[in-house]
């Protein structure tokens, strides 16, 4: 077997040795199995688990344990109003959403996954320890004077410093910089430890390993929303950012510990790469004519793709063979700048035939990145279980992490199994099906959420609150669950139907693009968010006093009307994803892929619902 691997590690495994070279190529081989397989066994396995999956964990704790009460940390020790707050939160998260497709081209092409992961780790420590400072320091923030109050009340009485500002935002771009990092490698690092296809039991292994590893995200979610929420409530800021920072620095200590025991895999083809180079040979080969004879198209030897397909035709002219010493005798191309494969070419088409659908994913990621709103909601309410216990305002996205977590297990473990009996076949609902179903109950949980706070607003005007912006209203904050249920439904739908439609319709080595796509929508959605709530501040506040809709008086301004606008978004977004979807045409459903990348669909698909499932979008 370990010959077998290694053959197949050859450049081009089509060229086969002549005869009379086999029994040396045999005795080499052999030789290399003697040495290599024991220092192979000697690296990986299950005790390297524990370190990757302690590090995810606690990478995860400590990040969106940071999030949920960071907009109240910008409004009162910054001084910030809740749109520029917001603003800030939402490019934090573009950010955080995005730079994992850069780490994944480095990881890939340069670095490899665990220089990539380490790197990462000591970016998010460092980024966690200078926020830690602002808190501690307090230079490093707006100058505050404190009421005579038990507890005192401390405001800032100046606007932040350009220098105290750019330590705040050095510390959101550290942090960002280290979930490029962690986050597109860990997953498929700890699979490298365990993938040895000689293993009869290889892929029950691995399936034990991806229902671990989300666990364990799951898990680290929760605890975030729950307990270092509640420390940050309880005991401040100084404790509150320095526990995160804490587990941030066990998490980096664990991982690089155990670094001789991993398996490190060399980098592998870098597939946006490829696509610009089919760009390039097909503008190059603008002016050519497309030939009549087919095997003038150049595909390599174990491509089953041989000609390339009538869509999106101008792209063909990138895989033209124009003269035979094009190609090489290895069969590859002499410049890969002018000739690309057809395997290349058709990537690159599939690639953007999603694209629309994938645009109709954007408007559900804008309505979850509104973290600072149904924040401030909560805080505005009565969120008491008991009389001694209450919720922290932060700790209320849980229940959208509950609510998806709970239609997952079913959906999977009791729905499509019951339908399925009851039918006498296997049942499931489509891709599209799903995903226009999340756009619909996005909608649905932006129209609630205006409802509530109409009647929570009532309620102030009633009572006389509408002057001051931090009373609490006499108002069950358990109204807000259902919102957050909603949003959660909405993720478990559409999220996962999304990754799913990726996986199902791309080519298999385009995997890692499939399981990328759903991040980079929630960064554009969080551009696009700041956009909206610029706009909407601009538009709807005026120079005569008149409140904005997202005022940072909650009690003076219209959220409701905010959340309505977005709800008409939402669904002008449902009836373009109709269209995109009939556009589209029948989908594969997944029906083309391998047992082991239906494992790998299943594991990176969950990774993109643990992920954005979080109602802050901000580190997804």
């Amino acid at each position: 077997m370990r010959k077998n691997r290694e053959m197949k590690k050859k450049p081009d495994s089509s060229l086969e040795p002549p005869k009379k070279l086999e029994p040396q190529v045999e005795a080499e081989d052999e030789e290399k199995a003697a040495t290599l397989p024991s220092d192979r066994r000697s690296k990986g396995g299950l005790l390297t688990l524990p370190f990757i999956i302690a590090n995810e964990a606690l990478e995860k704790v400590s990040s969106y344990g940071l999030a949920p009460n960071m907009i109240l940390y910008l409004m009162k020790d910054y001084g910030m109003g809740v749109t520029k707050g917001q603003n800030l939160l939402f490019f934090w998260s573009a950010a955080t959403n995005f730079l994992p497709l850069l780490g994944a081209f480095l990881a890939d092409s340069y670095l490899g996954r665990f220089l990539t992961i380490a790197l990462g780790s000591l970016s998010t420590l460092l980024g966690m320890i200078v926020l830690w400072l602002t808190a501690m320091v307090q230079k490093l923030r707006p100058a505050a004077a404190c009421s005579s109050t038990q507890p005192p009340a401390c405001a800032p009485v100046a606007a932040a410093t350009s220098a105290q500002y750019s330590v705040l935002v050095s510390s959101f771009v550290l942090m960002s910089i280290g979930a490029g990092g962690i986050r597109p490698c860990s997953l498929a690092f700890g699979a490298d430890q365990l993938d040895r296809k000689e293993n009869p039991h290889n892929q029950r292994v691995l399936e034990s390993y991806f229902g671990w590893y989300y666990a364990s995200a799951a898990a680290s979610v929760i605890v975030a929303l729950t307990a270092v929420v509640y420390i940050q409530d309880r005991m401040g800021w100084k404790v509150g950012f320095g526990v995160p920072a804490v587990l941030m620095l066990i998490s980096a200590a664990l991982f690089i510990v155990a670094s001789p025991l991993y398996i490190k895999r060399k980098s592998t083809r870098n597939l946006f790469g490829s696509f610009v180079q089919v760009l390039v040979a097909a503008f190059r080969n603008r002016h050519l004519p497309f030939p009549s004879n087919l095997s003038l198209y150049h595909s390599s030897k174990a491509s089953p793709s041989k000609v390339p397909t009538a869509k999106l035709r101008f792209l063909n002219k990138a895989c033209i063979i124009k003269k035979p010493e094009d190609v090489k005798a290895d069969g590859l191309p002499t410049n890969p700048w002018d000739l690309c494969s057809v395997e290349q070419v058709e990537e690159l088409k599939a690639l953007i035939r999603v694209i629309p659908l994938w645009s109709t994913g954007i408007m559900i990621s804008i309505n979850i990145s509104q973290s600072a709103f149904p924040f401030l909601q909560a805080s505005s309410m009565d969120r008491h279980v008991t009389k001694s216990f209450q919720i922290p305002a932060g700790s209320f996205g849980m229940f959208t992490v509950i609510a998806l977590t709970v239609w997952v297990v079913l959906y999977d473990r009791a729905i499509l199994p019951l339908a399925s009996k009851v039918r006498g076949k296997p049942v499931r609902l489509s891709t599209k099906t799903r995903m226009g179903t999340g756009i619909f109950l996005s909608a649905m949980g932006m129209l609630f959420s205006g409802v509530v706070e109409h009647v929570r607003k009532r309620e102030a005007a009633k009572q006389g609150l509408l002057n001051n912006p931090h009373a609490v209203v006499a108002m069950s904050a358990m109204w807000l669950i259902p919102q957050h249920c909603l949003n959660g439904l909405a993720e478990a739908f559409n999220a996962i139907g999304q990754t799913e439609f990726y996986y199902s319709e791309l080519p298999k080595s385009m995997s890692s693009i499939a399981s990328s796509l759903f991040g980079l929508g929630m960064a554009v959605a969080n551009l696009l968010a700041s956009v909206i709530l610029s706009t909407v501040d601009r538009n709807t506040g005026g120079g005569d006093g008149k409140e904005s809709w997202v005022s940072s008086n909650i009690n003076k301004g219209h959220y409701e009307y905010y959340y309505w606008l977005l709800a008409i978004l939402t669904m002008i977004n449902l009836v373009y994803f109709v269209a995109c979807s009939w556009l589209y045409g029948p989908c594969l459903e997944g029906g083309s892929r391998v047992s082991t990348d239906e494992g790998e669909s299943v594991l990176l698909l969950t990774d993109r619902v643990s992920t954005p499932a979080t109602p802050l979008g901000v580190l997804g």
